[in-house]
C-alpha cells in the first residue's frame, strides 16, 4: 500500500475528530465532493488531473484528509471553480447584486494540512477573485516541502506581522510586516514560515475571465 508521504500528502494531516462532526474542516470534504459532481468531473478524472491516486482524492472529501492550502488551491483550478465555492455554501443565483456582510465574530477559520490557518475574507460572491488571511506558525508551510506550487490567476499578498519567505524557483524572497508583492501564479511558489513567531498575510487571487 503506498504511503501517504509517497502520494504527495506529507503536508497535509488527519482531522482529529469524526466525519459526522459539524468540525468545518470535514465541510471542506464534502464541499468538493459537492463541487466536483455539479460540474459533472468523475473522482477517477480528477485524481488524473491532480496527478494523484484516485484513494487520495477520495480521503480528502470524506475529510479522512485534510490538504493544504496548496492541494485546496490546485484541486479548485481542476475543478474550474473559486475557493469560495469550496470554503462556503454555494449561492444560489437570482439575478440580484446583493450586499454580503460577514461579522468578525462568525468568521470561520480552517486549519488546513501544513499547520496554516485560513480564513476567507469575502462574505457571499465574489466572482474572480478570492481575498483570504492565512496565518502561518513557526515550520509551517502551504505546500510539500519538496515542492513548489502553480496555479491559475494572479497573486497579490501583503503581511501583517512576522516573516514570511517565498521560495521561487530561481529566488528566494522574505517578506516583513507591511511589505507587500504580487506574481502571476503560473510562477512556481512555495510559501513556508521559517521563523519562529507566526506570519499573518492577507492575500487577493484574481482568477483568469473567460
Amino acid at each position: 500500500m503506498k504511503s501517504l508521504h509517497a502520494a504527495g500528502y506529507d503536508d497535509e494531516v488527519a482531522p482529529s475528530t469524526s466525519p459526522d462532526s459539524p468540525d468545518p474542516r470535514f465541510l471542506v470534504g464534502r464541499r468538493l465532493r459537492d463541487a466536483r459532481e455539479r460540474v459533472g468531473v468523475s473522482l477517477s478524472e480528477l485524481a488524473r488531473r491532480l496527478d494523484i491516486s484516485a484513494s487520495a482524492v477520495s480521503q480528502i472529501e470524506r475529510g479522512v484528509m485534510q490538504p493544504s492550502v496548496a492541494r485546496l488551491i490546485t484541486i479548485s483550478d481542476a475543478l474550474g471553480i473559486s475557493l469560495a465555492d469550496v470554503l462556503s455554501d454555494p449561492a444560489t443565483p437570482d439575478g440580484e447584486q446583493r450586499v454580503s456582510i460577514e461579522r468578525a465574530e462568525d468568521a470561520a477559520r480552517l486549519e488546513l494540512g501544513g499547520g496554516v490557518t485560513f480564513r476567507r475574507l469575502t462574505p457571499g460572491d465574489s466572482p474572480g477573485v478570492d481575498y483570504f488571511e492565512s496565518v502561518y506558525p513557526p515550520g509551517s508551510t502551504a505546500a510539500a516541502r519538496d515542492r513548489l506550487l502553480r496555479h491559475e490567476g494572479y497573486e497579490v499578498g501583503h503581511v501583517i506581522s512576522g516573516e514570511l519567505t517565498i521560495d521561487f524557483s530561481d529566488e528566494i524572497v522574505v517578506l516583513r510586516p507591511d511589505d507587500t508583492i504580487t506574481y502571476p501564479c503560473d510562477r512556481p511558489h512555495r510559501l513556508h514560515n521559517a521563523g519562529d513567531v507566526p506570519v499573518v498575510a492577507r492575500w487577493l487571487i484574481v482568477h483568469p475571465t473567460g
